[in-house]
């Protein structure tokens, strides 16, 4: 039994061994994802979509509490309208999907396939708003977007993947501002509170912002093996999208203006940061808040008299205090059931058998620390919140501390580059705001910057890259 159970481990490849071979074995043993006929596109499996399911349900109740409204916008782009911001379709130009028939007719005009939709909520806008009593205009919207990349990873990197996108329109560029940045803060208080995934919030440099903003600003999160994954963003485009769309509204003194545009948006990459950041080599692990289903129940010795029916009644009684429970009554054995239980990251599992029945105890096991209570029957419904509070809040306790142990300082560019070579991680240095620094980095260590945090410091007077003034401090890292 022991050595049947130990199989479904042992065909997960060490994270230290070989960490991309491991991250896609877990992918694949936990049944996320499986690879489609499509080149680049993945098809998301129960247990993978019903982690998306969770992220956007609690995610989306988070944006109403704002104001925020969803919409649902066509598929296709014209070609016209994706051209009529020369930055933006610059920005996406090598990656656009396009289509030129529809049946056996060509068509007179090109389709993109959105690989974003700003160009269309500009249109709508452009119809609906009129006066400054139409704005703001906050709307949103939960779709799958196409973009041809070259390369693949399952969650991280598809021609096909699902997300949502904010797109707002308001009176004055302060209201816009205030507005990305609060969504910004708002993404990372859910990857804290749901995903137990600690982030550093700040601003891209202007090589590193979305094509067509004026700024873009990010939350970045880092992996266990110390590369950074940008984990959501948020954009201000200033008035560039209205007047290239014409968006005007009649202000409160009778006058024209402009409106002033924000989009941000999350993805199902966040689950492969999930991933990344809490999974070990006995598979995933996730955090209680986000999980589909939060425990496993596994009766032991199942065939024996009132063992199934303990289990549907304790399974029943947590279910009514408001916990997401199923129960494994599969003919397997309860090796292989713990298992799977563990490759697939549910973060109890509750082992109930005879002995168990006996003693009026259940065994609850955490999946993160593998940590061992037994509950009394009476007690579950009190004391299985209480761990699965514990769990979350300590897991996130564990992401900070894998963080902040690997973040690193360096005053010159020798020892930057050092740094970057040896230490997995981000590493803070001054910048100079010149782009030629930002692409010598690039050149010389694969490193990009990350970010301008909010939360500023200074390292030096110069840039250690060029000796010029410096004018930020930039997180640096290798990143997905």
């Amino acid at each position: 039994m022991a050595d049947k159970a130990n199989k479904l481990v042992r065909e997960i490849t060490s994270m230290n061994d070989d960490f991309a071979q491991w991250y896609t074995d877990v992918v694949k043993k936990a049944e996320l994802i499986e690879y489609s006929k499509v080149r680049g596109c993945m098809i998301l499996r129960p247990n993978g979509y019903a982690i998306w399911e969770n992220i956007q349900k609690n995610l989306d109740a988070m944006f109403k509490k704002t104001g925020v409204e969803n919409v649902y916008m066509p598929l296709f782009i014209p070609e016209s309208l994706l051209q009529k911001e020369k930055d933006h379709v610059e920005g996406f130009a090598p990656e656009v999907a396009w289509v030129t028939h529809g049946g056996d007719e060509k068509l007179e005009e090109r389709l993109c396939v959105r690989p974003t939709s700003e160009t269309l909520f500009c249109d709508l806008y452009s119809k609906i708003v009129h006066s400054h009593r139409d704005l703001p205009k906050l709307y949103n919207q939960w779709c799958s977007v196409v973009r041809w990349e070259k390369t693949t990873r399952p969650f991280l990197r598809s021609a096909e993947f699902l997300w949502q996108e904010g797109h707002t329109a308001h009176a004055t560029k302060e209201e816009a501002i205030e507005r990305t940045i609060q969504m910004l803060n708002l993404y990372a208080d859910f990857l804290e509170q749901y995903l137990a995934i600690p982030v550093i919030k700040g601003q891209k440099t202007d090589k590193e912002k979305f094509a067509g903003a004026e700024d873009t600003y990010t939350v970045e999160a880092l992996m266990h093996d110390g590369k950074a994954l940008q984990s959501a963003t948020s954009h201000y485009f200033g008035d560039g999208f209205a007047k290239a769309f014409e968006i005007q509204y009649t202000d409160k003194e009778n006058k024209l203006s402009y409106v002033h545009q924000t989009s941000w948006g999350m993805s199902t990459r966040i689950i492969g940061a999930l991933i990344m950041v809490h999974g070990d080599d006995s598979g995933l692990v996730l955090p209680p808040n986000i999980a589909p289903t939060q425990i496993m129940i596994i009766p032991v010795a199942q065939h024996k008299e009132g063992v199934l029916e303990k289990a549907d009644q304790i399974k029943k009684a947590l279910e009514n205090s408001g916990l997401s429970v199923k129960c494994d009554v599969s003919e397997k054995s309860p090796g292989w059931k713990f298992s799977e239980q563990e490759i697939r990251g549910i973060p109890l599992r509750l082992e109930i058998g005879p002995k168990d029945i006996e003693k009026g105890t259940a065994t609850a096991v955490r999946r993160d620390t593998r940590e061992k209570t037994e509950i009394p029957f009476d007690a579950l419904e009190t004391q299985i919140p209480i761990l699965l509070e514990k769990m979350q809040s300590e897991m996130l306790e564990r992401a900070k501390k894998h963080l902040e142990s690997h973040i690193y300082t360096a005053a010159t560019y020798d020892e930057f580059k050092e740094l970057i070579k040896t230490k997995p991680g981000f590493v803070k240095m001054m910048w100079c705001g010149d782009e030629a620094c930002e692409l010598k980095v690039k050149e010389d260590t694969t490193a990009t910057s990350r970010c301008m945090p909010f939360e500023q410091e200074k390292i030096g007077d110069v840039c250690p890259i060029c000796g010029r003034p410096a004018k930020k401090m930039v997180y640096w890292g290798k990143a997905y």
